[in-house]
Order: C-alpha cells, then structure tokens, then sequence
C-alpha cells in the first residue's frame, strides 16, 4: 500500500487544487463564437484525445467494457449524460474522449480546476461546464448543459461524488439533485465505473472501465422522486461495477479508526 488518506465523512475534500478558491467571472462563457475558437476549439480537443488515448491505455492501462451501448446515440449524434465515480486526477478528464465522441463531450467541473496551471488556462476552458458559486453562475450552467445535450447533441460527464478520491474503490453516496440534468431534459444517461485489478508486472492496478445504461428518468413521478428514483439506479449500478475491484493501491481510513477498505 503505497499511501493513506484519513477522512472524517465521505464528503472530505482529500484534494487540494493548485488555487482551490479560484473563481471565473459571473461573465465567463463556455460557447464562444467566432472562427478562431472554433479552430482553436478542434486543435486542442485533438492534441488532447492523443494525449488521453496515450495516457489511458498506456500509462493507467485502461480497458474499456459495454463502450457499444454508446454507438446508437453516437450514430445518430444525440446527447446524454455519463456519470462515474470520481478517482483519477488526470484520467476523469482525459479518459472518457477515448470512450465517447472526443469532439462532442463536456464535463461539469469545479472552478478551481480553472485555476490549474496550463491545463486550466488551455485545457479545460474547451470541454468544461463550470459548476456555480453564484446563482448567477447556476442559472448559466443550466443554459449551458442544455445547450451541450440539446444544440451539440454531446455527452455530458459528471461526477456526482464531487471529490477527488484517489484510486478509491467503493462509491459514495452522492444527492438525487445531481440527476437534475436528465430529469429536466428528460435525457438517457450512462454510468461509467472506474474499477481497479492487480497488474502483474507493477504495483500500480491496472483500471476496467464499465459503461451501463442507458437509464431514463420516469415520466409518471413527480420531478423530485423521479431525481431520487433514477438517482437510486445509477447509484446502485456503479456500486455492483465496483465490486469487480480486487486492488487497493491507496488506503482509506476513517478517523474513527474503521479502514474504508475492510
């Protein structure tokens, strides 16, 4: 076991960014227009994907299962949502433009991520959807993903467990709120489970990705019990993926003392 985290609750932010109280302006626009960012846009978007094909596959040793039940909606290019559990700091961003459309993806994110150099400056500002600290900035999120699902016909990640938890191999519970987006929509959505195996020839795991869905929102509840009752599904879904991790690389103890892993 090459390192231990002590938490509190499931909740704890482990991770500190490299300006953890960054904050964009109230201004700040995801869709820029103009010819420029469109060329921009693309050119960054395909020095990533090699980057993340190389990076995925070779580095973490990423496999992928179930990436065909995305192919119908890639054919037809229509929008979802993807949600996973929140465990590699480079590998959440990177790792799914090798699984979905890498020119039609966003992914909800911290605005401290904004803050991280050269990634933050370059990077990110091309595929992320920053997540609110004003409720100015929230109202301009709703606009933004519907118009990511809606007018870009993309798939939209978010990892409902907000923290970063390195290689952690359980789920945490995470709020119905966060399956707001496709219940509003009324819009299919996918979990994507990082799970971890032991390598033979290194300590570090290798990683199994699993793609399940797609599950849709109830239109007979209410939209609050439609939240929890979809949120319940992809909740229980990711947690039967995560069974399938047989490495610990990192330990998780809670500061009562009970290890997360036992």
């Amino acid at each position: 076991m090459s390192k231990t985290f002590y938490y509190h609750s499931e909740q704890d932010d482990l991770i500190d960014s490299a300006d953890q109280d960054y904050t964009l302006p109230d201004d700040y626009q995801v869709f820029k227009q103009g010819i420029g960012f469109k060329i921009w846009n693309a050119v960054v978007r395909t020095l990533a994907c090699a980057f993340a094909w190389l990076y995925s596959r070779l580095f973490l040793l990423v496999k992928v299962k179930g990436k065909d039940k995305l192919k119908p909606f890639k054919q037809q290019k229509k929008g979802y949502f993807i949600y996973g559990n929140h465990t590699q700091m480079l590998g959440d961003p990177f790792t799914p433009m090798t699984i979905v459309n890498p020119y039609r993806f966003y992914t909800l994110a911290a605005q401290a991520n904004w803050g991280i150099p050269f990634l933050g400056k370059f990077v990110i500002p091309v595929a992320g959807l920053p997540v609110g600290k004003k409720l100015k900035q929230s109202i301009r999120l709703l606009k933004d993903v519907k118009t990511a699902y809606q007018d870009k016909g993309a798939a939209v990640i978010i990892y409902p467990e907000a923290h970063l938890w390195p290689y952690y191999t359980k789920i945490r519970p995470f709020p119905a709120t966060s399956l707001n987006f496709p219940v509003s929509l009324k819009a299919p959505c996918f979990t994507m489970t990082t799970t971890y195996q032991k390598c033979k020839w290194r300590q570090r795991p290798k990683i199994t990705v699993y793609i399940d869905g797609p599950f849709y929102p109830d239109p007979s509840l209410g939209k609050k019990q439609a939240q929890e009752a979809l949120a319940n599904q992809v909740y229980h879904t990711m947690v039967d993926r995560s069974k399938l991790s047989d490495y610990y690389f990192y330990s998780y103890v809670k500061i009562d003392g009970k290890n997360s892993n036992d």
